[in-house]
This record gives structure tokens, sequence and C-alpha cells, in this order.
């Protein structure tokens, strides 16, 4: 299993009109061609005005099919023109289980994490 965690840094006082869009024209089609939503969360303490999604995918190139089917997405490319000007900066992270952790969780096990789908 293969977590990618991107971390988008927003001008201030625009988290709330992102994550507003995000919910009317972006959530559903993200969740339906990358399939594991792990978590969506917003700082309160620190570097603020930031919004981090985890998603869950089977391998490295699972990852990269389903990132490509998104990209060449007539709606997906107008909702990334839209939000675009409000981004300060973005940081991706891909991590993978420590030794300690399952060594392979199955996708039902991010159900209870929040898959959305």
């Amino acid at each position: 299993m293969l977590f990618e965690m991107r971390t988008y840094r927003l001008q201030p006082s625009r988290l709330k009109d992102y994550l507003a869009i995000y919910a009317e024209k972006a959530k559903s089609l993200q969740c339906e061609v990358l399939g594991n939503l792990a978590g969506c969360y917003t700082t309160e303490v620190g570097d603020l005005n930031q919004v981090i999604f985890i998603w869950g995918y089977s391998s490295f190139e699972d990852r990269m099919r389903r990132r490509a089917e998104l990209a060449a997405l007539p709606a997906w490319q107008a909702y990334v023109a839209e939000v675009a000007p409000l981004f300060v900066g973005q940081e991706t992270c891909l991590l993978r289980l420590a030794p300690f952790m399952e060594a392979s969780p199955t996708e039902d096990a991010m159900q209870p994490l929040g898959r959305v789908g």
C-alpha cells in the first residue's frame, strides 16, 4: 500500500473559498477516479491556510494510472484552472508503511478511515 499526502498552501483567508469549490466541483470526481480518500484535513495551529489530502493506492503504478486518468478529464482541468489562483504552493509526499505496521493493508481497511466513492 502506498499513501500520497498532498499539502496545498492557500492565500490567506481563501481556505474557506477553496473548500467550498472543492466540495461542489471536485470531490466526487476525484474520489471516483482516485478511489481511496484516507482523509482531508485543514491546519488549525502552525502553518495555517493549508489543506491536506491523504490518498491510498495499491502501488506506485496504480497511483500513476489514476492520476493520469484524472488529469485527462475536461471537468478536472476546468476545476484546476478555477482554483489555481488560490494556491501559494503545493507539496506532495509518497509514504510507505513502517515495518511494524501491516505489510499490505487491504482496500477494505481504508473504509473506516473515510473511503469515499
